[in-house]
């Protein structure tokens, strides 16, 4: 049987979200490597804010539940995207669990559904198992690179263009924000 999965790593080589370009123009890659087999995913913004978040939740959650694993190493290093850059598919929905068994993280990103896709059995998938020292780095990495990126408006939440930032909450009362 077919797996139904487009990459099924386990475990991984490496993991690692990053972005390539500039702040405002950014890309964000979810990469992950077994051997000399590459996956590079597109994921938003947002989504590798909400994943690194549910990872150290995750993790916290495991050393509550299961006192007796060994401690997370926090030393490891955090790899870097590789060339080619050639997303396979951009990514919908993530998925994040544990294998008890192997002491393994897994992250499970499904694509976005193509218009006029009804069938989700039909959708690309990657399942990457990870330690839980590559998830942690995974997810401090994920929080910086996401922070280095345009600051929010304070008042509107919008990003703040390098150029400068006309609040709509000022309603026209007050001079433009700027980095």
């Amino acid at each position: 049987m077919a797996s139904q999965f487009t990459f099924d790593f386990n475990p991984v080589s490496a993991i690692v979200a990053d972005a390539v370009g500039r702040p405002g123009q950014r890309t964000f890659f979810l990469q992950a490597r077994q051997g000399s087999h590459m996956a590079s995913l597109i994921i938003e913004k947002q989504q590798v804010a909400a994943l690194a978040a549910s990872i150290l939740q995750l993790l916290e959650e495991l050393e509550r539940e299961h006192p007796r694993l060994p401690a997370v190493d926090e030393s490891i290093s955090v790899p870097h995207l590789q060339e080619p850059l050639d997303p396979t598919f951009r990514v919908g929905q993530l998925g994040l669990g544990y294998d008890e068994r192997q002491d393994l993280m897994v992250l499970i990103a499904q694509a976005v559904p193509e218009v006029g896709d009804e069938q989700q059995d039909d959708l690309q998938k990657a399942r990457f198992y990870a330690t839980r020292e590559q998830m942690r780095a995974l997810s401090e990495h994920a929080l910086a690179v996401v922070a280095a990126g345009r600051p929010d408006c304070p008042l509107c939440g919008q990003p703040i263009e390098p150029e400068g930032h006309f609040c709509p909450r000022t309603n026209g009362h007050a001079f433009p924000l700027s980095l």
